[in-house]
């Protein structure tokens, strides 16, 4: 998919955040180099389970198509690289904690020196200003911090763990692509650079849309499995007999109709939508009860593929991998390895016409393309053996 052919940026981030958006970006057809160091050891590189060369799987998905250059960033060689590399790769990518990049001389005022129409972006917990600036989080940290867990909760239970990274992801990597390619169209009108300040814990923070914008105009606190969609109403989880769970939003009529016909509880159907009503709170004990009298496999014939009412089985990873939908979709990709072979990877979701995703190699060895990367930008074989040699490359 060559939509972003053309767009180039050096990635010098570790872990989920900036890792995330490089990914989606090369899936694009964007030319990445990721920018590491055996100094910093990015922990994706040895999270568990690995493949039989010892590496990581979650680090070969999501450093698939990048390029690894090694450099040991305390050295003004290092340095040097850098600035070359950005007269072409204007666009980068951090997630260092505040003031980290600027130590290594390395941070935007420094660099647009060098190329004024460097677009760089920082992803960080709590961003670059305030009194939270330089304090140490992650995911379930920014969560909290946004307003988010307290009401998407049950009531007198604790927040619940989260199995996949909500700051992270949709607070971290999308707020920050978003924030590069309005950026990139901005440089195209004027030639200008631009700076990107990304906090997730701002990011998490706005995606309290709906109830967080009730309270700032109302000012009615959202609480635990209260609201119409956190529980306090029958949009719900349910359990079958067999212990397994069904997802419930039949929230408009039409779709209300269909669920009551389908667990035989049509006298319920004119239950109102009032999460204190005794005719609501009725309703979705009805429908708790008969959830729990079939099992999950009795349930997904009932509610099949022509079932249009809102209500879908809780699937394991694996069972959907073969769901029928996201097979069509293509949402299992196979990704060529280095050594001809191939590795089965989540797909890139965007469906462009005319157009595939790019899907050049899974995660490589840390330095993988060192020599490949500065034999293009003019060094010699004998500069780069004598940069190995002054621990430059590493």
């Amino acid at each position: 998919m060559s939509i972003l052919k053309g767009l180039k940026i050096l990635d010098f981030s570790s872990l989920l955040p900036g890792s995330f958006t490089t990914m989606m970006f090369a899936d694009l057809g964007a030319d990445i180099i990721h920018v590491e160091s055996e100094r910093r050891v990015d922990m994706l590189r040895i999270m568990p389970p690995y493949d039989e060369q010892k590496d990581s799987f979650i680090h070969q998905h999501l450093n698939r198509s990048k390029r690894s250059l090694s450099l040991n960033l305390k050295t003004s060689e290092a340095m040097d690289i850098v600035k070359k590399l950005i007269m072409e790769y204007d666009i980068i990518i951090e997630g260092f904690r505040p003031g980290v990049m600027k130590r290594l001389g390395l941070d935007y005022e420094s660099l647009k020196q060098v190329n004024p129409k460097l677009i760089y972006c920082s992803i960080t917990g709590f961003g670059q200003t305030g009194p939270y600036s330089n304090r140490p989080g992650h995911d379930i940290n920014y969560l909290s911090v946004g307003g988010v867990l307290d009401h998407s909760r049950l009531k007198d239970k604790k927040p619940v763990p989260m199995g996949i990274q909500i700051a992270d992801i949709a607070g971290g990597s999308l707020y920050a692509a978003i924030g590069i390619l309005a950026c990139a169209l901005n440089r195209e009108k004027t030639g200008e650079g631009k700076y990107i300040d990304v906090s997730m814990t701002d990011s998490v923070f706005t995606l309290n849309a709906l109830y967080g914008t009730a309270f700032l105009g109302s000012g009615i606190l959202p609480k635990a499995e209260e609201e119409i969609l956190n529980g306090g109403t029958f949009y719900d989880y349910y359990r079958t007999k067999d212990g397994r769970y069904f997802s419930v939003g039949s929230l408009e009529p039409q779709f209300r109709k269909l669920l009551c016909e389908a667990l035989d509880i049509p006298e319920l159907l004119e239950s109102t939508f009032n999460a204190s009503s005794y005719t609501q709170k009725r309703f979705k004990e009805a429908i708790k009860d008969a959830f729990l009298t079939k099992t999950f496999d009795e349930w997904l014939v009932i509610f099949s593929d022509d079932f249009e009412g809102c209500v879908e089985p809780v699937l394991t990873f694996e069972e959907a991998n073969n769901h029928p939908q996201l097979k069509a979709r293509n949402m299992v990709v196979d990704v060529p390895k280095e050594d001809g072979d191939s590795q089965k990877q989540i797909g890139s979701p965007f469906k462009i016409s005319d157009m595939e995703p790019t899907y050049k190699f899974t995660g490589v060895k840390l330095g993988y393309h060192t020599e490949e990367i500065l034999a293009k930008i003019g060094y010699s074989t004998e500069q780069i053996k004598h940069l190995h040699e002054k621990g430059v490359l590493e």
